[in-house]
């Protein structure tokens, strides 16, 4: 086992199909949708059908992120008692800067405002990394870093994110990304939170682990005119797979962020192309949001948790999983995922 692996373990979720991990887990496992119509419309008149947190209060905006966050975090940490989670550093991913209609006040006061939801702080060395969806993945490497430096140090990994506001959504509507009755090539937008806790790899059976991470750029982004050759993805895959110390036909399955444009799919089927030399029989390739819409800055937690979910339920088509997710404007990010299976 690489010495750099780090160990997920545990794992809370919340989606538009479920507000816990086992929840929106058997949800996507069943291939259960629950896209509801949104108060917003199209430029021809039809109203945009989303994946929406349903909560029992009518929270908006930021107060409706720190609420999610919060939600995860006490799922994530249940088996952990409260006095210990202010010694935990929280590493927060959230949308990147450039989003469009991103909402304000994410780097200065979300953070806060999910301490408050829990009444209590965490460790000093906790931190916003607004990097959308590829955050997850360098929140991963900064943990990384982390446990290496303190000997039973734990982390949590925190995501929140939602692409339901109205100057979010007018953006992706000009844009013609947004599935619609008149555009299949899109997405529907979603929003969720969650959260790992992470620690260095015990060596037990039923143990999670993240053995490699990777990095690329894409210089034919969703919005270029060059053509795609999906040499940004081939690189984070391939990093992350020297990273780990295995090669691509070690992997048993993907696990990615693909929401529904052909774009991202080209650029998967492309890296794929790239970077396995093995025949195999198959390589299934799962995306869960199919399930729970497009859901930024979350999507690196929801595949973790569905490949812990799907391992742990011996529905995995094995041990060795490849994940890899991409932002709009290239960056692109890959992980290395390993159980250790029970005897």
């Amino acid at each position: 086992m690489p010495a750099q692996a780090i160990a997920i373990a545990n794992a809370g979720l919340v989606t538009s199909v479920g507000l816990s991990a086992p929840a929106s887990c058997a949800a996507i496992r069943a291939k259960v949708s629950n896209a509801s119509q949104t108060r917003f419309a199209d430029s021809n008149g039809n109203w945009i059908m989303a994946h929406q947190v349903p909560l029992q209060e009518a929270w908006r905006g930021r107060a409706k992120l720190a609420r999610m966050a919060a939600m995860a975090i006490e799922e994530c940490l249940q088996d952990i008692s409260r006095d210990e989670w202010t010694n935990i550093p929280m590493l927060l991913c959230v949308a990147e800067p450039d989003r469009p209609g991103r909402c304000p006040g994410l780097d200065e006061r979300l953070l806060q405002e999910i301490h408050e939801q829990l009444d209590m702080p965490f460790a000093k060395r906790s931190a916003v990394i607004a990097h959308g969806r590829i955050g997850v993945v360098i929140a991963l490497a900064q943990a990384r870093q982390l446990l290496q430096e303190e000997e039973g140090t734990r982390v949590l990994l925190v995501a929140v994110d939602s692409l339901l506001g109205w100057p979010t959504l007018e953006d992706y509507l000009r844009k013609n990304r947004v599935l619609t009755a008149s555009n299949s090539n899109g997405f529907m937008p979603g929003e969720g939170a969650g959260a790992l806790l992470l620690s260095s790899p015990t060596g037990m059976a039923g143990e999670l682990i993240c053995s490699g991470i990777g990095f690329g750029q894409e210089n034919a982004s969703i919005d270029s005119t060059e053509p795609l050759r999906g040499d940004g993805l081939s690189q984070a895959v391939k990093a992350a797979l020297a990273d780990g110390r295995t090669a691509m036909q070690d992997m048993d399955f993907r696990i990615t962020d693909n929401a529904g444009e052909q774009y991202y799919f080209k650029e998967a089927a492309l890296a794929l192309q790239r970077t396995l030399r093995v025949r195999k029989a198959e390589f299934d390739h799962w995306h869960p949001a199919e399930c729970t819409g497009e859901i930024g800055a979350v999507a690196g937690i929801s595949i973790i948790a569905n490949a812990m979910a799907a391992c742990a339920k011996r529905y995995a088509k094995g041990p060795n999983m490849l994940v890899h997710l991409g932002n709009d404007t290239g960056e692109r990010a890959a992980l290395v995922l390993q159980y250790r299976e029970v005897a």
